[in-house]
């Protein structure tokens, strides 16, 4: 199996690749339940909790300012893809359309389909994480979290949810759904924080 689908890293790409991850030779598709068909002209994306509650069309975000990003991407299932291209909106220009209260610590990401996944303020509102609607310059596939999905490339993929439609700001820490079910509240791949220790 390693050989057909995966790869362990040459010794200039070992510094990008952390522990107990192989390199994929494609882009696996995992996903918990049936993938989301989503009308793009019915599609909404809300911010609410201790934010200044607002909605989100699909022109809202096409008429946002857009951004190139390649970043690896690491899965908790121990697969990593480098140099993955993305278009898309970053975080920090998003968060300048939205009014959040200072008490917010932390964020439940929502989704089309049901999944959500927790995330702190610290670890949401950096320079290089984005909102995807492209990769490899095509419109974002379903199975990859089309029509948009977030994107934090320094924790595991399953914080870059997918079919995301709302942000949901809190001020303490509330579990997702692979959270509650044994994975680990953070999810830093150079720790490998892939498990609960609870």
């Amino acid at each position: 199996m390693l050989g057909k689908f995966f790869q362990k890293p040459t010794q200039q790409e070992g510094d990008r690749v952390p522990p107990g991850q192989h390199l994929t030779k494609g882009f696996p598709v995992l996903t918990y339940g049936a993938t989301p068909q989503i009308n793009i002209e019915e599609w909404e994306f809300k911010v609410w909790g201790l934010a200044t509650p607002k909605t989100f069309k699909w022109s809202d975000f096409m008429e946002s300012p857009h951004s190139e990003f390649t970043a690896d991407f690491h899965c908790v299932t121990r697969w990593s893809k480098l140099d993955v291209k993305w278009t898309g909106i970053k975080v920090t220009d998003f968060m300048k359309s939205i009014e959040v209260d200072s008490k917010a610590a932390h964020v439940m990401e929502h989704c089309y389909g049901g999944y959500t996944t927790n995330i702190s303020m610290e670890d949401f509102v950096r320079e290089e994480n984005f909102f995807a609607f492209q990769v490899f310059g095509e419109p974002l596939p379903a199975e990859h979290g089309g029509p948009l999905r977030l994107v934090v490339p320094h924790l595991y993929a399953w914080k870059s949810a997918k079919w995301i439609n709302g942000l949901e700001f809190l001020e303490k820490e509330d579990l997702g759904f692979w959270e509650r079910n044994g994975y680990h509240r953070r999810g830093e791949p150079w720790a490998e924080e892939r498990y609960s220790s609870l």
